[in-house]
């Protein structure tokens, strides 16, 4: 979406702008899942009207080129987008026996199908066709007629009836604001700054990786993207075998690594005799996203009671996906802006070099503030004797 909004004009403000939709999204879709799924409707219908409003938001959007209309709008997609997500989870998570083995097997396959949009997008319909539809309007209209199947696949599913029927759940609570109250351990309190700022230097990959990629002179970028979705289905593989050798703190401290190299390698790399470098960067993602985040999940799923485990798994989405790539969204969109050198050319070097040197700050702040517990108790933390 980056490069078709960038082609048709939108300055880089309004393109992270307009990324900064799904994070709004992000952090109000507890509020809406709670309102809804939880309390009044089975989770399988929501999802499905969800995503038929979305079919019909999506379309329209990819006819829009006003940077106001196309925010407004996208924002509303995004509101009935990101609950679906978590709704998606739920009607996995009761149909199953032994979650902790099944699920796995079920999350890999959201990672596949990524692959084979990026596929469609970037390999094969240019060369069906001859033309790359990257910086058209094409992949949005895509993504509505998969919304409009989705949807009306979403009632076949089965039943998944709401789980609180009667109870009133306050915003703190479907917000996970009752998690704050854990921040008085100096580490999850660490743990949960850093993971809020480095969201802010991840952003950049997001909203422009793709853009940054085609004004280089990459042919079917977003095939070649999609490496970068391989190896995460890899490292998922083997978060396991890693976890118990590193241990939480060592692996995010890795991931957080991954990141600040990732962007060192587009700073540097070209689409001449360095384009390993741009390779390099893609297929870090792997490491980049499962190590920082999937890590993260489990830490806090280890350190929250278990009374308000689901709380502190809401409260780290909101905070990363939600208040972090907030800010990150608005702050790439501007350094994009302040680098453009000529028309659709930037200096990417630099652009590439700052969210390097924020990951690294976030990193060495992390290094030495954050102690990974060797047990964790779980009465002290509930406050019981």
């Amino acid at each position: 979406m980056g490069t078709y909004l960038l082609n048709i004009g939108f300055d880089g403000i309004s393109v992270g702008a307009s990324y900064s939709t799904m994070n709004w999204g992000a952090i109000f879709a507890p509020v809406i899942v709670g309102m809804l799924a939880d309390r009044f409707f089975s989770a399988q219908k929501v999802m499905g009207i969800l995503h038929l409003l979305g079919a019909i938001l999506l379309w329209t959007i990819s006819g829009i080129t006003d940077p106001g209309i196309f925010f407004w709008t996208l924002l509303a997609y995004a509101l009935c987008y990101m609950p679906t997500l978590a709704l998606a989870n739920s009607v996995s998570f009761n149909q199953m026996d032994d979650p902790g083995k099944q699920f796995p097997g079920i999350r890999v396959m959201g990672t596949l199908g990524w692959i084979v949009v990026g596929l469609i997008i970037g390999v094969m319909w240019p060369s069906m066709t001859g033309d790359s539809i990257e910086a058209t309007n094409v992949p949005l209209r895509f993504g509505a007629a998969s919304s409009l199947v989705m949807g009306l696949y979403c009632f076949f599913l089965p039943d998944t009836p709401p789980s609180s029927v009667g109870h009133k759940a306050t915003i703190a609570e479907l917000l996970g604001l009752e998690t704050i109250s854990l921040m008085k351990d100096r580490s999850f309190a660490v743990f949960i700054i850093g993971s809020l700022l480095i969201s802010i230097p991840l952003t950049f990959y997001y909203n422009f990786a793709n853009a940054f990629l085609n004004e280089t002179g990459m042919e079917n970028a977003a095939g070649k993207m999609t490496m970068g979705q391989m190896s995460e289905v890899l490292f998922l593989i083997l978060i396991p075998f890693f976890f118990i050798r590193l241990g939480v703190k060592r692996m995010l401290l890795v991931g957080m690594a991954a990141w600040v190299l990732r962007y060192v390698m587009f700073a540097f790399g070209d689409n001449d005799s360095l384009v390993f470098m741009l390779y390099t960067g893609i297929i870090l993602h792997g490491v980049c996203f499962d190590f920082f985040f999937v890590t993260g999940q489990i830490y806090v799923d280890k350190f929250a009671p278990s009374n308000i485990r689901s709380s502190a798994q809401g409260f780290i989405h909101v905070a990363t996906y939600g208040v972090g790539m907030v800010i990150g969204s608005w702050a790439s969109g501007a350094i994009v802006d302040n680098y453009l050198v000529a028309e659709n050319i930037h200096n990417w070097t630099t652009i590439w070099l700052i969210p390097a040197g924020m990951a690294f700050a976030v990193l060495l702040g992390f290094m030495f503030f954050f102690k990974e517990p060797e047990t964790i108790p779980e009465n002290n933390l509930t406050g019981e004797n």
